[in-house]
């Protein structure tokens, strides 16, 4: 008499995988980044206050709630927070903005690097950051500073691969014997303190903190004269990364849209085939319209209304909400039949940062449900059929909805 084994057990993520079927309606994700916001007594979130009249129809006629991008009262970064809107839980994946990075501007990372992200910061004469983006300087400046760095700064035991990312935004990465990643990040993450001094969380880092250390006290140095631009924050350190494949996984052929490096990035280290525009969101649907008819699940970030939030500018926030908006009809007209609108955090311009507050989803297309509610915000959201769940449960919805899961079970 044979013997069986018994069948694996399937968890919330897995079942996903093992249901994806290969054929379905075309599906987009969109993704305004730092789209989240909260009211206040004196006025409602930058999406309320917004006039997004394509989004409202879409709302009447699909379905919306709200999620946490890791769990309730966690403030994610971008990467977490992309991680969960993949369908991978932020708490069991995690990617550094070092290697992000390093993916984003296409900078192969070998075992035993070790890579940052950096933020082109300027600092005040006592040393106090006063700019943590050193006024979004050009990314022609921020080259001018790599190319500086590289020259001047001299290591013993390793060496290090400066380069400019995107505007105020590097990528930072040491090479050598006996590098760890395990380093807390040198950025405060607000102004007028001063940086953090590199610190080893594992005695095996010691050595790496220490060529942190020189390449830092040099760059002070150098970089003393400049009235912005005059140091480095550096977040993320991480090494190379082996992520199991979204395409794989969710049996779709898979294109990311973006204009920022790290979520062209991120894209890459999950087996995305990546397009990246040099303008905004325009230009992001002019490639959508291209390209979606060769695809069935399309990716597209957009950064306006993150940037906006992160430099307290409510009014600049709704100005690039509506811009998308307005080009809700050209994504349909593109061949989009399922659709989610969200963000990956919140980043209410009254904070200047990303937050914990929950953020909208919209659901459309295919077989969402139409709660026939009358916009899209926060407000709204509460009310929804989808409730409020953590971001890692929209991915299934979405593919549901496009009719990319088969049945569970007899």
């Amino acid at each position: 008499m044979s013997s069986m084994s018994p069948a694996p057990t399937l968890t919330a993520e897995t079942v996903v995988t093992e249901m994806a079927r290969p054929e379905g309606k075309k599906a987009l994700l969109l993704v305004m980044d730092g789209l989240g916001g909260y009211r206040t007594a004196e006025r409602g979130s930058e999406l309320t206050e917004a006039s997004t009249p394509n989004l409202d129809r879409l709302a009447g006629e699909g379905s919306l709630g709200l999620h946490d991008p890791v769990t309730r009262g966690i403030t994610p970064g971008s990467g977490a927070g992309h991680l969960g809107l993949f369908g991978y839980d932020p708490l069991s994946y995690e990617i550094g903005r070092g290697a992000l990075s390093a993916a984003g501007i296409g900078f192969e990372l070998l075992p035993g690097d070790v890579a940052a992200r950096v933020n082109f910061c300027t600092l005040d004469a006592e040393g106090m950051i006063t700019d943590r983006r050193a006024g979004r300087l050009p990314t022609e400046e921020a080259a001018a500073i790599c190319e500086l760095l590289m020259r001047e700064i001299k290591l013993d035991e390793a060496e290090f691969f400066l380069q400019p990312e995107r505007e105020h935004r590097g990528l930072l990465v040491l090479r050598g014997k006996g590098l760890e990643k395990d380093l807390n990040d040198t950025d405060p993450q607000v102004t007028g303190v001063a940086p953090f001094e590199p610190q080893a969380r594992t005695p095996e880092a010691r050595g790496t903190e220490t060529l942190v250390k020189q390449i830092l006290d040099q760059a002070r140095s150098l970089l003393a004269d400049r009235e912005r631009g005059n140091f480095l924050l550096l977040r993320g350190f991480d090494s190379v990364k082996d992520m199991p494949s979204f395409p794989l996984r969710y049996r779709v052929k898979a294109l990311a849209i973006a204009a920022y490096p790290m979520y062209v990035g991120i894209s890459r280290l999950l087996g995305f085939e990546t397009h990246q525009v040099e303008g905004a969101a325009k230009e992001e649907v002019d490639a959508l319209a291209e390209l979606l008819p060769e695809h069935d699940f399309v990716f597209m970030h957009i950064k306006k209304t993150d940037s906006a939030g992160e430099d307290g500018d409510f009014e600049r926030k709704v100005e690039a909400i509506e811009e998308v908006d307005a080009l809700i009809p050209r994504m349909l007209e593109a061949g989009v039949e399922v659709m989610a609108v969200t963000g990956d955090h919140s980043t209410p311009a009254q904070m200047a940062a990303h937050s914990w507050h929950p953020v909208p989803v919209l659901l459309w297309g295919g077989t969402a449900a139409a709660d026939g509610l009358g916009g899209f915000d926060e407000v709204y959201c509460r009310q929804g059929s989808l409730g409020r769940f953590e971001a890692k449960h929209l991915l299934p919805q979405l593919l549901a909805a496009a009719g990319r899961l088969t049945k569970y079970g007899a």
